[in-house]
């Protein structure tokens, strides 16, 4: 084990004692001027890795690992108990590089020791919480993904489950002695399949006649239908292309003209289901309606080399359509994979409408960038040619036959956010092995093959048996890798959570025992569509300054203090007491409630709780406790 008993020196002392203590003690080591100041903000990839390749990575990373320590992810340090996030006074790595004890000092004794201002690095890395580069390792990179299309060979049927992605899943499970996840009943079924496709809950009516259906084919109907319904699919998956393509309705740029909303173009797009590969080709080839995404944003005042328009041009194409990080390689040899600063700046330079310089961190290098096309195999750019003309032929070459990369990304993209998690992941690591390689490729293929058909693709996935399984929880990975066992339940976006309560909260009743039929008459304004507020930001809803493919999955503590007190949030409850107040009675209240929540009944002890919550004669409070209560349920908030 790497955990010693040795500890540090810790200064029991206050105020400016306690500083005098520790300014004392950094001299006693020697610590001068050329030490970094203790306030300044450690960059893992320009400050903390040299050092650790300089001094540690030799016996500590790739495939060694002595004494059984490894410096090849953060977890690995952390199992090793090696290191206290927030505390370089009690972390062992620290105790050991400053130890003069040669059986206790590292590197050992007959290597070079850290200098003074390497050691200063570290703790600031340490007490700055142990940083880490999403996706980076010292270990041993050994597989690189394909990058021309590759059509598997389909397993044979099991048990008449026909679906192409059926047959390569139990194949896989058959593999691996896996017991297939139950069926889902019809009702969550149904709640799913309406939050993935159209972002909407499906109402008590909708529920009702889909329940009582005993056609074999109403699930494969059911996903026709909110395939069909043009609008609720364009306004729900605006939300996920607006991430994707930081495209906002207010923020930074948009104010002085440094950022161009694409808005009308994205909505036309996704209402008209746009091929893909138009789609794609419009972006990076764009008319003047869709060029927001290309040209980014024009930073304010001074910025580094890494986030000017050019470099931005870059990253965003390559990790939007790609898969790639480029981030890394925007400021030197990338750490993460075998992407070079040079081929970053050569794609920036497609975009550039003057000579680009190459800078590493940030320092010009005197080299001029040339434009050109990572994957030089399937032709390349002509620098020569005007930016316009050099556009488009990027654009036919992202969108070229034989690049792979494209299809694969963005069928990654559906099933994750269809199944809880990639194929490959994370979604923009697409240089990682895939669980499934060839469920990958198929569903890829299928995309080529339907005319880049978006909706065939989520139609495929969505008839699947493996999808319309119960969800299981996400084991720790073994040794061996991630091992799929069916999907994972996901967590409503800020729109879906808005959206929903929106509905619940104007929807007129629709029962017998109903006062009044009163439809709601409100034009009914997707949150996808609205600038953001307090509550949207706080669920998660990003500013989308940068490319955001996953959003946060766990509750923060500005998340619950708005969902128990916010402003927003009660006002639609208050609002939502007109529809209850409807109800001659408060079981039919309750069982509205439920089922268009939840998409089921109460059982008998929540209905027990639910009328001792009303009371008597239930009141505007009780009726937004009731309310409150449901929306706050875990069942209620994430997609089963």
């Amino acid at each position: 084990m790497f955990r010693s008993t040795a500890r540090m020196p810790v200064f029991p002392l206050r105020g400016l004692a306690h500083a005098l203590g520790i300014l004392l003690y950094m001299a006693s080591f020697g610590f001068g001027d050329d030490t970094m100041p203790a306030h300044a903000e450690i960059d893992f990839a320009h400050d903390v890795v040299p050092i650790l390749k300089s001094h540690c990575v030799e016996c500590h990373g790739g495939e060694k690992a002595e004494g059984g320590f490894s410096l090849n992810s953060r977890e690995l340090i952390l199992d090793a108990e090696a290191v206290v996030p927030g505390s370089a006074e009690e972390s062992e790595l620290i105790e050991r590089i400053i130890s003069a004890d040669s059986e206790l000092q590292m590197p050992p004794a007959d290597q070079p020791r850290l200098k003074k201002p390497e050691i200063e690095v570290l703790r600031a890395w340490i007490d700055q919480g142990l940083t880490w580069e999403e996706g980076f390792t010292f270990a041993v990179a050994r597989y690189e993904p394909p990058l021309k299309p590759r059509r598997p060979e389909l397993p044979p049927v099991i048990d008449g489950r026909t679906n192409p992605v059926d047959r390569i899943v139990d194949a896989y499970w058959a593999a691996r002695n896996i017991t297939r996840p139950q069926r889902l009943g019809d009702n969550t079924f149904l709640r799913r399949v309406s939050l993935d496709i159209v972002g909407l809950l499906p109402t008590p009516d909708q529920l009702d006649a889909f329940v009582n259906d005993s056609d074999s084919g109403k699930r494969q109907r059911v996903v026709e239908e909110l395939l069909a319904d043009r609008q609720a699919y364009a306004e729900h998956w605006l939300t996920f292309w607006n991430d994707l393509l930081r495209n906002d309705y207010s923020g930074t740029g948009y104010i002085d003209g440094g950022r161009k909303q694409i808005t009308t173009w994205l909505y036309q797009a996704l209402l008209d289901n746009r091929p893909f590969d138009q789609f794609v080709r419009e972006l990076v080839a764009p008319t003047p309606e869709s060029e927001g995404f290309i040209g980014g944003i024009k930073w304010r005042g001074r910025v580094n080399a890494s986030q000017t328009r050019e470099i931005q041009f870059a990253q965003n194409v390559a990790q939007v359509f790609l898969g790639i990080n480029m981030k890394c390689a925007s400021c030197h040899d990338s750490f993460i994979d075998r992407w070079t600063l040079k081929e970053t700046y050569g794609l920036a330079a497609v975009y550039a409408e003057k000579p680009l310089e190459l800078h590493r961190c940030d320092k010009p290098t005197r080299q001029m960038a040339t434009a050109a096309w990572i994957f030089p195999e399937l032709g390349q750019i002509d620098a020569d040619l005007p930016r316009k003309k050099r556009l488009e032929q990027l654009a036919k070459l992202l969108t070229h036959e034989d690049n792979g990369r494209l299809t694969r990304t963005i069928v990654n993209r559906l099933w994750h956010r269809f199944m809880g998690r990639g194929i490959v992941h994370p979604v923009d690591a697409m240089h990682t092995e895939p669980w499934n390689i060839d469920l990958l490729d198929y569903l890829a293929t299928h995309l080529v093959d339907n005319d880049y058909d978006l909706k065939a693709t989520i139609e495929l996935i969505t008839t699947s048996e493996a999808y319309q399984s119960q969800t299981v929880d996400e084991a720790p990975s073994p040794v061996g890798g991630f091992v799929f066992r069916g999907p994972m339940s996901k967590r409503m976006t800020a729109e879906q959570f808005l959206d929903a309560i929106w509905k619940i909260t104007r929807a007129g009743p629709a029962k017998p025992d109903a006062k009044v039929e009163r439809p709601d008459t409100t034009v009914f304004v997707r949150a996808s569509l609205v600038k953001s507020d307090l509550l949207m930001r706080s669920l998660g809803r990003p500013n989308r300054e940068q490319i955001v493919t996953t959003r946060p999955t766990t509750l923060t503590t500005l998340q619950a203090i708005d969902l128990a007190n916010g402003p927003i949030l009660a006002e639609m409850l208050t609002r939502g007491c007109d529809v209850l107040s409807q109800y001659d009675h408060a079981d039919a209240m309750i069982v509205w409630l439920y089922q268009y929540s939840l998409a089921r009944r109460p059982n008998p002890h929540e209905l027990a709780i639910a009328r001792a919550l009303l009371g008597e004669a239930p009141s505007t409070a009780s009726m937004e406790d009731l309310q409150w209560a449901v929306f706050m349920l875990p069942e209620f908030q994430r997609i089963r």
